[in-house]
């Protein structure tokens, strides 16, 4: 019975921390989704209008637009900042592996488990700066996004690419990947694009190379925000699935608990014919003995046949307390302290 008491309180206490931290989640998955509300049609346009640019004219002077021989790729991969998120962390790690599988690569891990997967399995890690992904703001992204065009330009790498996981509803979060650079000359759908007659001055190609950084910050930034809100969305349904399981094992230990509890209380006792005077105790610290207080008072629960008590809770007369047993004789004795 004490090993069961100590189980139940051992998992309440793991049923309130998974509770609480189902509530956190609750409460920054409600901000994580406005904020996708607010900027997904930005970085969604964003594309669009970068593609339509490159339309106007000779993307292929821009060094953003050139394909060249890929011999080495980067990957900004976008993962959680703890675990206790179901699948979140897994599930994107293998579609990384998928993408990655036969390519010469290197990483630019976003959160905290990204960067100590990447670094157990010995990836080139070009940076280690974004160790929270909570804390990623819009300028983090514009400053990656520069030193990333920058790294292209020199031919640091020849293709980037991001993986993320797509925040599709409270129940579904995909993993996915968008390709950065080289820009796709074409429109998203592979319709033209619907910026009509646009003048761009001094060239499309000048204008196409200061705006591209500013760009890729966008999409980057959009990244982001779909991963944060898809970690909170999988780390509350994990929460409260373990808040549930924990509430199922409660209830099963406290059945045992009850049932074991009623075994150890009605016992039956083998005694001759004749008159008996019974006491009862519950021995809570299992010590053999009736713990006693001050003044000998038990300090643990206590009973005597009859329901019997002398002063002050103390023995009461023999007389009082005897049971006649002849044959099959049964006593309730409630316990008291």
């Amino acid at each position: 019975m004490k090993e069961i008491n100590l189980r139940i309180k051992s998992i309440t206490g793991t049923k309130q921390i998974t509770k609480a931290m189902e509530l956190v989640a609750i409460s920054k998955l409600t901000k994580a989704m406005d904020r996708i509300t607010k900027c997904r049609p930005y970085y969604t346009e964003l594309y669009s209008q970068i593609s339509g640019i490159s339309e106007l004219g000779l993307p292929e002077e821009s060094v953003y637009c050139q394909d060249r021989e890929v011999k080495k790729s980067c990957i900004i991969a976008i993962a959680g900042d703890r675990g206790l998120a179901g699948g979140y962390n897994s599930n994107l790690f293998k579609y990384f592996e998928s993408e990655a599988e036969g390519k010469q690569i290197c990483v630019l891990p976003m959160g905290k488990k990204a960067i100590e997967h990447f670094s157990r399995r010995g990836y080139e890690i070009l940076s280690e700066s974004y160790q929270s992904v909570e804390d990623v703001d819009v300028g983090d992204c514009f400053e990656l996004s520069r030193m990333l065009t920058q790294l292209y330009s020199d031919g640091a790498f020849d293709e980037l690419y991001v993986v993320y996981t797509t925040f599709v509803s409270m129940l579904s979060q995909t993993p996915a990947s968008l390709k950065l650079l080289p820009l796709d000359v074409t429109s998203p759908k592979g319709e033209p694009s619907d910026i009509g007659y646009t003048l761009i001055e001094p060239s499309p190609a000048a204008v196409f190379d200061s705006i591209v950084p500013s760009g890729l910050a966008g999409l980057i930034w959009g990244a982001v925000c779909e991963s944060r809100a898809s970690e909170l969305a999988a780390r509350r349904i994990a929460m409260e699935n373990a808040t549930s399981n924990a509430e199922e094992i409660i209830s099963d230990l406290r059945l045992k608990y009850n049932k074991a509890r009623k075994s150890s209380i009605t016992q039956q006792i083998n005694v001759n014919k004749g008159k008996y005077g019974i006491i009862v105790y519950h021995d809570e610290n299992n010590n053999g003995i009736l713990d006693r207080a001050m003044f000998g008072k038990p300090e643990e629960k206590y009973g005597f046949s009859n329901n019997k008590y002398g002063a002050f809770g103390s023995k009461p007369p023999f007389e009082e307390a005897l049971v006649n047993v002849d044959g099959q004789t049964s006593a309730v004795i409630k316990l008291r302290k």
